[in-house]
């Protein structure tokens, strides 16, 4: 699959797609588990799975947050759309799955030269 020649908004598609869940993935991992206030919880292991479960209190999201986050996610699923309803694909008859995959190593490929130059 190395020798696919894949669109250049394509990738340039792919790469913005991959940039935008790495940023979505960093925002999202620091905040509260709720977006709204909640109150924290404790399951009893006894009565319930067979293991402790626990949440701390939450303070909720303020709006800045929430608002990165909800621009964020349309970022994310813009670019998903364009990279998966492309035209390129159309022209894809056989290997479908290889090609996607192709499409996402060959971006990370990319992602790592222009890191190391």
């Amino acid at each position: 699959m190395r020798d696919i020649e894949f669109p250049d908004q394509l990738l340039a598609d792919q790469r913005a797609l991959d940039q935008a869940r790495e940023e979505l993935s960093a925002l999202a991992a620091p905040l509260p588990w709720s977006v709204e206030p909640m109150p924290g919880w404790s399951s009893d292991p006894d009565r319930d799975r067979g293991y402790r479960s626990e949440r701390p209190d939450s303070p909720g999201w303020t709006p800045e947050q929430l608002q990165a986050v909800t621009a964020l996610r349309r970022r994310v699923l813009e670019l998903s759309i364009a990279v998966s309803t492309h035209p390129y694909w159309a022209s894809v008859t056989e290997g479908v799955v290889e090609a996607r995959m192709a499409l996402k190593r060959r971006a990370h490929e990319k992602k790592e030269e222009a890191e190391a130059a």
